[in-house]
């Protein structure tokens, strides 16, 4: 790993193109139900899959390249390079003083969630191993500093763990996966034992599973009928983090970190500024119910701090609670193109943020933490 700047960012997006599923899938099979983006009457475009449109207003995410950051693409071409081209974000990257980028997808949902809705599981796979494909295909060949993840099938198990395997194989570093599985289909809760196969397949390999926010809708905060699109807009993005305090609440009281020992859990696009609530009062609701005496021979806290991550990216004043969480479980990240991205002043951002913390602290949360974790 060769490191020029001295920040991976933990945290950003790929937006796939419009040839992305269509030039991967069988015509002849899938037809009109493979991802696509169609032209409305009025010249604007919008993604399908499966024949139903998608919730991602026109076409593609990548509201930070914008003056405003309401504002959306509401064609292909109006969808800067960056977003899309590798090439074209190592450009960025080098501007904005970024060594690594974790990538998370856009269209598939932040956490392949839209394929995880699709009834018809042999759809849902096929458009999976398509955009892992594509992701070692056309990103990581290009530059190793480009970081590929895996999305996968969420169900059935055998075909979850198969995919892992064959693209880390592939080259893929970690795995995203929604946290509430059982709010796209009828499958079993997360916490069943069905799901053992996931945990242990990513121990095995040595892979983190990613958790990014905003991909359960029933957990995430919604704006009222009344709001305006930009003021919509706006709330989501102050929401969209504190949707993961029920994720992480659940892993720290399901025991499937104690089974699982050497499971490492990312928590993306999580933000810190709720983490000293989180762990304070965890431990203190853990003591208050006696849970050492039923087999929780640690406190929420210690839990996360064996096994888990907060990914960061415009926390200032929270970094004052890091070590809470701790400074060797906090990745850093600059969520491009996400409307809160903070390119292009990233370097002035990490600058300020990190004024009062300490080099090696410093050091620990914009690379180290992340290099480990996904083996750079």
């Amino acid at each position: 790993m060769e490191l020029k700047y001295g920040f991976i960012s933990a945290d950003d997006h790929v937006q796939e193109h419009p040839e992305v599923w269509t030039s991967r899938m069988s015509k002849q099979k899938w037809g009109d139900r493979i991802p696509h983006m169609e032209t409305l009457h009025d010249g604007s475009q919008r993604w399908i899959i499966d024949r139903a449109p998608i919730d991602l207003h026109g076409g593609g995410l990548a509201a930070s390249t914008f003056v405003s950051q309401a504002q959306r693409a509401v064609r292909w071409e109006e969808v800067p390079p960056p977003a899309y081209n590798p090439s074209e974000r190592l450009k960025l990257m080098d501007a904005d003083g970024v060594d690594y980028s974790i990538l998370y997808p856009i269209v598939a949902g932040l956490a392949g969630e839209r394929f995880g809705k699709l009834a018809d599981t042999d759809l849902e796979l096929a458009c999976v191993q398509a955009y892992n494909d594509w992701l070692i295909e056309e990103w990581a060949s290009v530059s190793p500093r480009l970081v590929p993840q895996c999305i996968v099938p969420i169900w059935p198990m055998e075909r979850t763990v198969a995919e892992i395997r064959r693209t880390v194989a592939l080259g893929h570093k970690g795995v995203v996966y929604p946290a509430s599985p059982m709010e796209l289909k009828d499958v079993p809760h997360i916490n069943e034992p069905a799901y053992d196969r996931l945990w242990s397949v990513c121990e095995e390999l040595g892979v983190p599973l990613c958790f990014h926010s905003g991909a359960s809708p029933k957990i995430q905060m919604r704006a009222g009928e009344g709001f305006s699109p930009a003021a919509a807009l706006a709330f989501d993005g102050i929401v969209r983090s504190v949707s993961s305090i029920a994720v992480l609440a659940n892993f720290l009281f399901s025991r499937v970190l104690y089974r699982f020992p050497k499971l490492k859990v990312v928590f993306a696009e999580s933000s810190l500024g709720w983490a000293a609530y989180e762990m304070e009062y965890a431990d203190y609701q853990s003591a208050a119910d006696g849970l050492q005496s039923e087999g929780y021979p640690l406190n929420p806290s210690e839990l996360f701090r064996r096994q888990c991550y907060f990914t960061c990216w415009y926390d200032q004043k929270s970094l004052r609670v890091r070590h809470h969480p701790g400074s060797a479980n906090i990745l850093w990240s600059t969520n491009f193109p996400l409307e809160t991205s903070t390119w292009p002043a990233t370097r002035q951002h990490l600058d300020s943020a990190f004024a009062e913390v300490p080099d090696q602290e410093r050091r620990q949360i914009q690379w180290q933490n992340a290099a480990k974790l996904y083996g750079l």
